[in-house]
């Protein structure tokens, strides 16, 4: 018998390079020299981990030649994630078959048989885009997108050519909410070029826009545009007047016309500058309003003791508060200045001179430094005027201040007025004016909104008794929560001007509330004892360590709530919608009604009858067109509960404490009608935190793409407060207050701005609404009815607007949003200045 062969085993022989790495892409050949004729294929590493593997099957006849081998196919490319390029070093490796390493050409030098390490550069690009000519300025936007992390950043630089000539170079950082909530990335990516007159003529000019490095042209770039004169702005006023009855397209067309007139624009970043106008403005309206009261009112005006304790000031901003004091147009008022133990001898021998030159300057000197309460104490017990108020020793009032306080004041009966106000540094620099709505109680909890400059009536004053060395640091605030203890809300008088510079200097609060941080848990106790004074529960938080306040109520007791969601079909959504609220719902007294509209898929007829085998839950089928009014109102009237959710099918709650939050909300008054919540888009902007109305917008998102973690204008997208208007997508209404307006329009208002004139009819009946920013979901708007935009909407769109106008037009709280400032622009971002008459 013979003996077995042997059996011969076969070693693969690899050979092959990485020669090169462009970008991205990685380059390079390999074969088997056993096997040539089967493309080897290769594992690929990054950071020391395989994350593919690539097949050696493209041809290198190069390579074919230079070593010997019949195989055609052996080269490969392969391209890196974009990930990979995120500035940071990676390293790259090659694995033949056996794990053997693949040596590396990519270093330019002789072969290395080791990974390469290296780094990815990010890669950029740029969405953009030139929105033409306007007002006198060309504006756009643009953002810089990182191909491997999809961070969109703005403040971009740019290049801008007229005529083909370099023209100027400007940065991309003004705030686009807008782009913000459409896109996502930064906000801060909007640009402005103001056209000088000098600069304008009848011709077409053309603008050229460039985003640098890389001199990349803008999207809508060049522009070329007429720049008008003044003829052209005559012949566009007419047209305007003619085109604003008509339908969208015409409206859109009066809009073009409009943004052609050249009009000086501000925002909060030109403030200093816009100042320069409204203070000949309100010195006109002041003079104007003197004239019209006459000698009388002069003759026969009360006296106003201003309080100013001192201690340790700045020689030069104390001879600047004092100097603004002796400034006043309104002549009679007397300064009492309470020297604090400070024993500054400089400040002593001004003050001395004062007291000398004029007779209306007082002098309190105390032995010990007792704190700001104390001291402001004893200049209240020596005033003698029918007014107080109150002055810090390094501010300046605005010359008017006095006189425009009691010239708002006259033919009323106010007990505390209050006026906005500004910051000033050391150059005189106007800065973050404070424009305040009218009085607001919620806010006011929230925050000492009001602040300066505020006077008192005396007596009123003695009747609250003195400020509390307890509260120092939130002394005010606690003075300002104790007088809404005695004096009802008719009675606080807000005069919408700027009044008082707040002194901005290394140690104020005014430049950063670091300096102060007792005032932050100050504040927090006042709130909290003031609330246990007036008999409530509640526990009082500061937001992001700061003096501004969550007021989280308790709910002893749970009334009854109806969670009121129309939907048709788009059965996912609506199933997530509950899924969530039956997850991420703590409260138990409430029950989901939901309103089909005439749904026809098998879906959701099925999601139909398993829904309801959850006792809590109904459905209610409405086969009729679609009519939001309609759909909520029947909803309601099938309903005995003592409140009513109106909730969007695409809104997706995401806290436990969602329902108790504004339940408590709405029960922390028995005037307060309906509160809504702070919602987000998918990408985390805010896509609503309250409604302003007016007669340009109707009704506007205030806040709308802001990112989820700012704060807002003066915190009003953190600190709950009054507002004019919430959106149904997620609002709370009590029932009484519903049925005693008579619910949604259903008639006028079938689509849109039924909410806006729900609200607005709750205001007018005397109900409060709240914007309560406790209260955050995710909403995705109009993915459950889509957007008014389309064509087929926009009739019905039209004529609700139109109903609006004319229901609303000339009511005072339509005419001035009482918790808007007439000072700022009706937009949603809180950023543009209404141009000074």
């Amino acid at each position: 018998m013979n003996a077995p062969l042997a059996t011969s085993r076969r070693i693969d022989q690899f050979i092959g390079y990485l020669d090169e790495i462009n970008g991205l892409e990685l380059k390079g050949w390999a074969c088997n020299l056993t096997d040539s004729g089967q493309p080897v294929t290769l594992h690929v590493f990054l950071d020391g981990r395989e994350i593919a593997s690539v097949t050696c099957d493209l041809p290198r006849p190069d390579v074919e030649q230079n070593i010997g081998v019949a195989a055609p196919s052996l080269g490969f490319r392969f391209v890196l994630p974009d990930s990979v390029a995120d500035g940071k070093e990676h390293t790259i490796g090659l694995r033949f078959p056996n794990r053997s390493i693949v040596p590396s050409l990519a270093g330019g030098g002789a072969p290395e048989e080791k990974d390469t390490r290296t780094t990815f550069q990010p890669s950029f690009t740029y969405a953009s885009f030139v929105d033409g000519f306007g007002q006198g300025a060309v504006r756009g936007w643009v953002q810089r997108l990182n191909s491997a992390t999809g961070e969109r950043v703005g403040q971009c630089d740019l290049t801008v050519l007229m005529g083909g000539v370099p023209f100027a170079r400007i940065c991309a950082d003004r705030f686009r909410g807008d782009v913000a909530a459409a896109t996502g990335g930064d906000p801060n990516c909007g640009f402005e070029l103001i056209i000088p007159r000098h600069k304008r003529s009848t011709g077409l000019t053309t603008l050229s826009f460039f985003v640098e490095p890389g001199h990349v042209e803008l999207e809508g770039s060049p522009v070329t545009t007429s720049l008008v004169d003044d003829k052209l702005e005559e012949h566009l006023l007419s047209l305007n007047e003619t085109v604003s009855r008509l339908h969208r397209e015409i409206v859109s067309l009066r809009s073009q016309i409009v943004n052609l007139l050249p009009e000086q624009r501000y925002n909060l970043a030109d403030y200093d500058s816009w100042t320069r106008r409204y203070f000949a403005s309100l010195r006109a309206r002041v003079a104007a309003r003197r004239q019209e009261l006459g000698e009388t009112f002069v003759k026969n005006g009360p006296l106003v003791s201003i309080i100013c304790p001192t201690y340790k000031p700045d020689t030069m901003d104390f001879i600047a508060a004092v100097e603004s004091v002796m400034a006043q147009t309104w002549s009679k008022w007397e300064l009492i200045v309470v020297d604090d133990g400070g024993k500054s001898l400089e400040v002593a021998a001004r003050m001395a001179d004062y007291c000398r030159n004029d007779s209306r300057i007082k002098l309190i000197r105390l032995k010990k430094n007792v704190g700001i309460s104390e001291a402001t104490n004893e200049g209240i017990k020596a005033a003698k005027g029918e007014w107080i108020a109150f002055f810090d020793h390094d501010d300046v009032m605005v010359n008017v201040a006095l006189e425009a306080m009691l010239q708002a004041a006259y033919g009323r009966d106010p007990l505390v007025i209050y006026s906005d106000e500004d910051k000033i540094d050391k150059a005189g620099y106007l800065s973050e004016p404070n424009f305040k709505p009218d009085f607001d109680y919620r806010y006011l909890l929230g925050c000492n909104y009001i602040c300066h400059l505020t006077m008192v009536r005396t007596d009123i004053l003695r009747k609250t008794g003195e400020l509390r060395a307890a509260y120092d640091g939130a002394q005010d605030h606690d003075l300002m929560l104790r007088l809404t203890e005695i004096v009802p809300r008719e009675n606080f008088l807000h005069v919408p001007e700027i009044l008082y510079h707040w002194r901005k200097s290394l140690n104020s609060t005014a430049a950063t509330i670091d300096n102060k941080q007792y005032a932050v848990s100050a504040g927090a106790r006042c709130v909290a004892d003031h609330l246990k004074r007036v008999g409530y529960k509640a526990l009082v938080e500061a937001i992001d360590n700061l003096p501004i306040y969550n007021v989280r109520w308790a709910v002893p007791q749970e009334p009854t709530v109806s969670i009121i969601i129309p939907f048709r079909d788009q059965v996912e959504t609506t199933r997530e919608c509950v899924a969530r609220i039956l997850e991420h719902t703590v409260y138990k007294k409430y029950d989901i009604i939901l309103v089909d509209n005439w749904s026809t898929e098998k879906e959701t007829l099925e999601f139909c009858q398993e829904i309801v085998k959850d006792k809590r839950i109904s459905v209610l089928s409405v086969k009729e067109e679609f009519n939001f009014s309609r759909l909520n109102n029947l909803a309601a009237a099938a309903s005995s509960s003592e409140f009513y959710f109106f909730m969007n099918n695409d809104l997706f709650v995401e806290n436990r404490n969602w329902l108790k939050t504004i339940v408590g909300e709405a029960l922390a008054g028995a005037d307060i009608g309906a509160v809504g919540g702070k919602f987000f888009y998918p990408n985390g902007a805010v896509q609503h935190a309250g409604v302003v109305v007016g007669p340009d917008v109707v009704g506007v998102h205030v806040h709308r793409g802001l990112r989820r973690t700012d704060h807002g204008y003066m915190a009003r997208a953190a600190v709950s407060h009054e507002i004019t208007a919430v959106t149904a997508a997620g609002m709370l209404v009590r029932a009484e207050a519903f049925r005693e307006v008579g619910g949604f329009d259903e008639t006028n208002l079938k689509v849109a701005y039924n909410d806006v004139d729900l609200c607005l009819k709750l205001r007018d009946a005397g109900w409060r609404i709240i914007q309560c920013n406790s209260f955050v979901a995710v909403h995705h708007e109009s993915l459950s009815r889509g957007s008014d935009d389309r064509p087929e909407h926009e009739a019905r769109f039209f004529g609700e607007t139109q109903y609006m106008q004319q229901r609303w037009g000339e009511t005072e709280i339509y005419r001035r949003d009482p918790t808007y400032s007439p000072h700022l622009m009706l937009e949603q971002n809180y950023n543009d200045l209404v141009t000074p008459e």
